[in-house]
């Protein structure tokens, strides 16, 4: 019976490791979707005009006449599709393998319950991404709910790693400056899904200004107007251009407040050997993802670098959870820092 629970928890954690890489290549395959335009190249969903492989142009013309039919772009959605069916058939295959440990006490059923709950919403925002013709309220949610599962996954892979170690978890108490990074961190994540569904990432030409003006001509309450009309095709956008500039100079102002964050922790638990590296990783994704994102205005949004912003965000959000795993294992008593005292004066 221990050998049997003990083999169950090994390949547990080959799924959710494996879990944790899918979902990133689901993200980034996303994100290409999105960046060559693929997003609406099925315009029905689960199926491609009506079925699932890209039919040909006959077919196409018939289900949908209002819908040519761009066979490239058709695949590119199908593909990204068929990665999100996988994955959802690996958390499928998680909660029926930890159905049997359910009743141990350190294995955490519960998070493999969540995570598959969460993975259904997400095949929700991704039929809604079709249907509701690149809204951008669902385009950004389906975002970070692509980031909630990554994230989610590698929880639950560090989880079953403490399972199979039979060590004790850790449980520290909520610290506020944690807290403040993470919140920052997700509205960071929901700016940048916001500046891509509205197609803002080139509404402010120059780094560090904008439009060569440090305050240039903005229009904020369009720009974080969240009732956005249901029914128009989204793609490429419908806002006016001081409205996208907005959403580029909040999602910049944004930016700078992560890294305060981000810098503040590294500083106020850097004399911990276990945090100091991770943290170290997590301000270093950070930091080339800043240099990413200004890459991205000064060379006009070239695909491969859009790519590697995502990718960076990707690296950013998974470090950071690394960051707080480890800081909620930490066992040394806490100490004041020299550089916090530094930072708050």
């Amino acid at each position: 019976m221990q050998y049997a629970m003990e083999k169950r928890l090994k390949w547990l954690g080959y799924l959710t490791l494996a879990g944790v890489l899918l979902t990133a290549c689901v993200i980034l395959l996303g994100a290409w979707t999105r960046l060559v335009d693929a997003g609406l190249g099925c315009p029905d969903w689960p199926g491609c005009y009506g079925r699932l492989l890209v039919p040909d142009s006959e077919h196409a013309v018939l289900k949908h006449p209002d819908s040519p039919l761009e066979p490239a772009k058709a695949w590119m959605e199908m593909i990204h599709r068929y990665m999100a069916t996988l994955l959802g058939a690996m958390v499928v295959t998680i909660v029926l393998l930890g159905h049997a440990l359910r009743h141990l006490e350190d294995y955490p059923w519960y998070l493999s319950i969540v995570l598959l709950g969460v993975v259904a919403l997400q095949g929700a925002f991704g039929a809604f991404t079709v249907t509701l013709k690149l809204w951008p309220q669902v385009v950004t949610l389906h975002l970070l709910g692509g980031i909630s599962v990554l994230m989610l996954f590698l929880w639950l892979y560090l989880r079953v790693r403490r399972s199979q170690l039979q060590t004790p978890l850790g449980r520290r108490a909520g610290n506020p400056l944690w807290a403040l990074a993470a919140l920052l961190l997700v509205l960071q994540l929901a700016l940048g899904g916001w500046v891509t569904s509205n197609y803002a990432g080139l509404a402010c030409q120059g780094v560090p200004a904008c439009n060569a003006q440090w305050w240039p001509p903005m229009d904020f309450s369009e720009a974080l107007h969240l009732t956005q009309t249901v029914g128009p095709n989204y793609l490429h956008g419908q806002l006016h251009a001081d409205a996208r500039t907005a959403i580029q100079f909040i999602h910049r102002f944004g930016a700078l407040l992560l890294g305060l964050a981000l810098v503040t922790l590294f500083c106020r638990y850097r004399q911990f050997a276990s945090l100091r590296g991770v943290l170290g990783l997590t301000v270093g994704a950070y930091l080339v993802q800043a240099a990413l994102g200004a890459a991205n205005v000064l060379m006009w949004l070239p695909l491969w670098l859009a790519l590697l912003h995502t990718a960076g965000a990707v690296l950013l959000s998974a470090s950071f959870c690394m960051a707080w795993w480890h800081w909620r294992q930490l066992k040394e008593v806490d100490g004041g820092s020299r550089c916090v005292e530094l930072i708050s004066r």
